[in-house]
């Protein structure tokens, strides 16, 4: 009896190891695959002015702090202005741009583009310009009750 469990127990543990051993090589990766996996593109980012669009070629070039980047666009690039989902051919020279990118086959392809909803300078010039007039129309006022004011008690 002895004897035959010991050839039993012999036995499993001769074919748990063989199966240990195939297993192992299905999971190795062979050295070809390996090469076939590209790491994913890394994201980047640039922020600045659009220094020039062809909605036909589909590409942008922004004028970021390191220099002119230009990007192409696919189907998939995003374009926004505001909120608002617009097309590459609604982004015009000027605009402040943020695109993010990413670098595939030695290119620069856009995954989204945002536009800045408006300019700042321009909102600050149109309020200069209407708060002088604005001022000398408004007549004295003659000077208010004075309000009146809670005491004691919450």
């Amino acid at each position: 009896m002895k004897k035959a469990i010991a050839i039993i127990v012999s036995v499993l543990f001769v074919l748990s190891v063989a199966g240990l051993s195939f297993a192992a090589e299905k999971a190795a990766p062979a050295p070809a695959e390996k090469a076939e996996k590209k790491a994913p593109a890394k994201v980047k980012q640039v922020t600045g002015e659009v220094a020039a669009v062809d909605a036909k070629a589909n590409t942008l070039t922004v004028k970021g702090k390191k220099g002119d980047v230009m990007v192409n666009t696919d189907d998939k690039t995003s374009v926004k202005i505001g909120k608002e989902k617009k097309s590459l051919a609604d982004v015009k020279m000027g605009d402040k741009v943020t695109v993010k990118y990413a670098e595939m086959d030695g290119k620069n392809v856009a995954k989204s583009i945002m536009v800045s909803a408006a300019p700042a300078k321009e909102k600050k010039e149109m309020k200069k310009e209407a708060a002088p007039a604005a001022a000398p129309a408004a007549p004295a006022a003659a000077p208010a009750a004075p309000a009146k004011k809670k005491t004691g008690g919450y």
